[in-house]
């Protein structure tokens, strides 16, 4: 399913969250796992797909959890141990008393609770990880090795949101959720936040380089990752792509959103892009997407695994999740000149 929309021009317009990577980026110079992820220049897959270039942004070896979510769940914790410390440093002594006194819950399909889990770990908190059934064993093993405590429910992802949102009600801990809603929209904002290093990241090699992308494709679930994404371009870049966001058949909650003009559920089976398989859009998602994206398309199971496979052949592991706006290409007609970027959003599963 492909919709193609004109997006709204609101010129310089008003975000629910910051679109500028300068917050996040300064705590990740400090960190020595830091490092920039590589666009890979796949030339064969490019003449493959019959377009003229292919520049796969790469977060399977991000900061050693092997996602782009280690930049959003971290960068929040910091901040928000920041703030409670009165905006010292949160490795500072009075950031390190404030972390003591504060518990982090999230519900996760993997990724966020794992960062959520090491930030917490890395400044002196506690965190509290809620995993659905559907989550890998995997993830459930490297959240508990950071510490944490790891709740997992018998249900759905969306299930364990509103488990972990009572239980820090009831406990008092601070919900550090992915996804946003009315009335909770700060803490998810700082995630968002955390993200556009990464499009900062892709916007300094490009304007090196002065090649740029004439398209865009964004994998989403909740929409933080594509919603920040295309917030920090249409902010920042001096060349403006077409935006493509990409979504499971079986969740395309954007896109049932963007339709009707408001949050609508998009229930369905479980899909094999476990990451992506949310049936709730994020509220801040949602209204940027609303007007930065361009398309909005959807992949099947079958798409995102064939995708998944032809990347380890080219040499890059990754999931139907990690693969899926690679997996939009296919079936997209960008046309035999066109310069596409697409994100391997994470490493295989069992690490």
């Amino acid at each position: 399913m492909l919709m193609t929309r004109k997006r709204h021009d609101r010129g310089q317009r008003d975000y629910m969250f910051r679109v500028s990577a300068e917050r996040p980026a300064r705590l990740m110079e400090r960190r020595p796992e830091y490092q920039p992820t590589p666009a890979r220049d796949m030339r064969a897959l490019a003449d493959d797909l019959g377009i003229d270039r292919l520049w796969l942004k790469d977060e399977s070896q991000r900061m050693e959890l092997g996602s782009f979510k280690a930049l959003g769940g971290g960068f929040a914790v910091a901040q928000m141990i920041s703030d409670a410390a009165s905006g010292e440093d949160p490795d500072s002594e009075a950031g390190r008393r404030a972390a003591a006194t504060m518990t982090f819950i999230t519900a996760s399909a993997g990724n966020h609770g794992l960062s959520v889990a090491t930030g917490a770990r890395r400044f002196g908190a506690k965190a509290v990880i809620v995993l659905p059934s559907s989550a890998p064993e995997a993830f459930e093993e490297r959240i508990r090795r950071t510490g944490a405590e790891v709740q997992r429910l018998k249900g759905t992802y969306e299930e364990s949101v509103s488990f972990a949102t009572e239980q820090a009600d009831r406990h008092g801990w601070l919900l550090l959720a992915d996804g946003s809603w009315k009335g909770y929209v700060d803490r998810p904002a700082l995630v968002m936040e955390g993200y556009t290093v990464i499009a900062e990241e892709c916007r300094a090699e490009f304007d090196h380089s002065n090649k740029w992308p004439s398209h865009v494709f964004l994998q989403a679930g909740v929409g933080g990752f594509a919603g920040a994404i295309s917030a920090h371009i249409r902010s920042f870049w001096k060349q403006q792509p077409t935006i493509v966001v990409v979504e499971p058949d079986r969740a395309p909650c954007l896109l049932r959103s963007i339709e009707n003009g408001t949050l609508t559920r998009a229930d369905g089976p479980l899909s094999n892009m476990g990451r992506l398989d949310c049936k709730d859009a994020s509220l801040i998602a949602f209204d940027t997407l609303e007007t930065d994206a361009d398309c909005f398309t959807t992949i099947t199971d079958d798409e995102a695994e064939k995708a998944s496979q032809q990347l380890a052949e080219a040499g890059i592991a990754t999931t139907p999740s990690g693969a899926a706006s690679f997996a939009a290409l296919a079936r997209f007609d960008a046309g035999p000149e066109s310069r596409c970027l697409a994100f391997i959003t994470e490493g295989p599963e069992a690490r």
